[in-house]
């Protein structure tokens, strides 16, 4: 064999022994794609108690669908066998004291899908017929700083004392939502109200674990196509 022919054949022979432990550590370098961040906001129908509410079905229905989330807040409520705690649903509070707060809660936390269900303290409050017009501020308040987030928005739950009153709040969100979607926010209504009897509420106000689960199966159905597999791109 000629000089030339050798040194051509030895340059082949040694690519070959280089090139596939090149490629295989390659394949081998993990994931950089992170869990969608999912905040779940509002008030103790967000929270839960210590059951984790609407939060532990929805979490193992986005997991038994292959979606990729993770619940994000600065709050941890829930069994301790949940796998993901964290929320951001304060008891108690209005949607005014939310408002107030979750301009920092979203540069701390970044999410990409917000779910909101807030409004049930302001209905009897000292101002309910005001609930809707602090509901769109709230949302515009969301949407001006997380722009590229999806907002979805429930109505709220009926409450067995004020069921007039909460079927006027709804009533008058759901056109401000739709406005707001229309000229090109990424925000999207989801009544909740239809889906929890009132004899799921043993207080007249919050959900037992079967009201929770009727919850998580309606925020299921309205997010499960936004949220991404493991193997899309956050974004």
């Amino acid at each position: 064999m000629s000089s030339p022919l050798k040194a051509l054949c030895g340059a082949v022979i040694a690519v070959l022994l280089v090139a596939p432990p090149a490629v295989a550590e390659q394949s081998l370098q993990p994931s950089t794609v992170d869990p969608a961040r999912v905040m779940p906001l509002g008030d103790s129908i967000t929270q839960g108690g210590s059951i984790g509410g609407y939060r532990l079905d929805l979490g193992a229905k986005l997991r038994a669908a292959g979606r990729d989330v993770d619940f994000v807040g600065s709050l941890a409520d829930g069994p301790g066998v949940m796998p993901d705690r964290d929320h951001e649903g304060h008891p108690g509070w209005t949607i005014a004291q939310v408002d107030a707060k979750v301009v920092g809660w979203l540069r701390t936390y970044n999410p990409r899908t917000i779910l909101l269900h807030i409004g049930t303290n302001d209905m009897y409050g000292s101002d309910p017929a005001g609930a809707p017009r602090r509901l769109s501020a709230l949302v515009d308040k969301i949407t001006a700083q997380a722009p590229g987030a999806e907002v979805f928005v429930a109505t709220i739950i009926p409450i067995r004392f004020a069921d007039g009153t909460v079927r006027n709040y709804n009533a008058a969100i759901i056109p401000l939502l739709r406005a707001k979607a229309a000229a090109g926010k990424r925000v999207h209504v989801v009544d909740m109200y239809p889906a929890v009897p009132v004899s799921d509420l043993p207080d007249g106000i919050h959900p037992n674990a079967s009201g929770y689960r009727k919850m998580a199966a309606v925020w299921f159905r309205a997010v499960a196509p936004a949220a991404p597999a493991p193997s899309d791109d956050e974004g």
